[in-house]
């Protein structure tokens, strides 16, 4: 992915400078390669009594032989126009990659008794993620390996990544599209073997401390708005709603407290933020706010003990941070 980045990159910067270029000579672009015209189809949406007008939303129907056929046209006249800076586009490309660390290890990080990270090789797309047990020079498991998992596909990234407490599963999603659409799946590290679930639109998860049970928050087919939250028990068919997001101002994410005592789930707006939470011992817990969501008001949360430490922009416009009992976190305890 971060070959093919790069390679897009140096196409647009040569195109540019193709252009200057003939512009300097005296060229006319009137007189160059026209590139395809994109059809106006005209949607209105109207909102709070404006009227809203897009010529290209068609183009979001991925699946439309009109889409993909101006698609193909756009690639094809972009081939034909930096045919000739083919040579270039190598020998810039070469010098850049030449100044990259392509065999690399990100930074471990601890999450139970195993140390994951990630690595990559010289020649390879994409990351190799993997742990070792206990210590850093435990023989190393190779959890996913990008590099496989892309093969007969055209993209392919992970968006979330969560072991279970006891490191035998992994909830992981992917997406094969581009266009940041995560399916979720669970893998049993301790034989390799998928389990039969594979959830769409998935944003984030969240295990609880029984190994078995996830949270998880999913997104709006056309809004891409993360606003749903689900609870499911591995092997189960039950997927249970447990929030809704209404306000069309907010998204969701669920996590867990630094401590993993706690589950959290947040709702997030461009001004305002509101926090709602159950022990991760406990599932079926009721679900409790922490704050409740105010105009500007801004604030993160985390726990440890019988404190929350909050975060907030509440009189203070760079933020402060708070501490307040979890029994009960309101203001006025702060």
């Amino acid at each position: 992915m971060k070959y093919r980045t790069l390679r897009l990159l140096l196409i647009l910067s040569i195109s540019l400078m193709s252009f200057v270029n003939a512009s300097a000579q005296g060229g006319n672009a009137s007189s160059m390669l026209q590139p395809p015209v994109t059809e106006k189809k005209p949607k209105v949406t109207e909102i709070n009594g404006d009227r809203l007008v897009d010529n290209y939303f068609w183009l979001r129907e991925k699946t439309n032989a009109a889409v993909i056929a101006h698609l193909e046209a756009e690639n094809a006249y972009t081939s034909t126009v930096m045919k000739p800076t083919e040579a270039l586009q190598e020998k810039l490309y070469n010098e850049i990659l030449s100044h990259i660390k392509q065999t690399d290890v990100n930074v471990p990080y601890r999450w139970g008794n195993y140390f994951y990270y990630t690595r990559t090789v010289e020649g390879k797309q994409y990351p190799i993620y993997c742990r070792k047990h206990g210590k850093l020079d435990a023989p190393e498991e190779i959890l996913l390996d990008l590099n496989e998992m892309a093969k007969e596909q055209k993209f392919m990234a992970i968006g979330s990544f969560a072991p279970s407490d006891d490191g035998n599963l992994l909830a992981y999603s992917t997406d094969n599209t581009g266009y940041r659409q995560y399916t979720l799946h669970v893998k049993n590290l301790k034989t390799g073997e998928l389990l039969p679930e594979s959830i769409e639109r998935v944003d984030n998860v969240a295990w609880t401390t029984d190994n078995k049970t996830l949270f998880y928050v999913t997104e709006d087919q056309v809004t891409k708005r993360s606003d749903k939250f689900f609870r499911h028990v591995l092997g189960t068919d039950k997927y249970d709603l447990v929030y809704e997001e209404k306000d069309e101002l907010f998204d969701i994410g669920v996590d867990r407290s630094r401590d993993r005592a706690l589950i959290a789930l947040g709702a997030y707006s461009k001004t305002s933020t509101e926090f709602r939470y159950i022990p991760a011992n406990n599932p079926n817990a009721e679900w409790k706010i922490i704050v409740p969501r105010t105009a500007d008001h801004e604030y993160d949360v985390d726990h440890r003990g019988d404190l929350f430490y909050i975060r907030t922009n509440k009189g203070a416009k760079n933020f402060r941070v708070v501490t307040a009992p979890v029994a009960d976190p309101s203001e006025k305890n702060w």
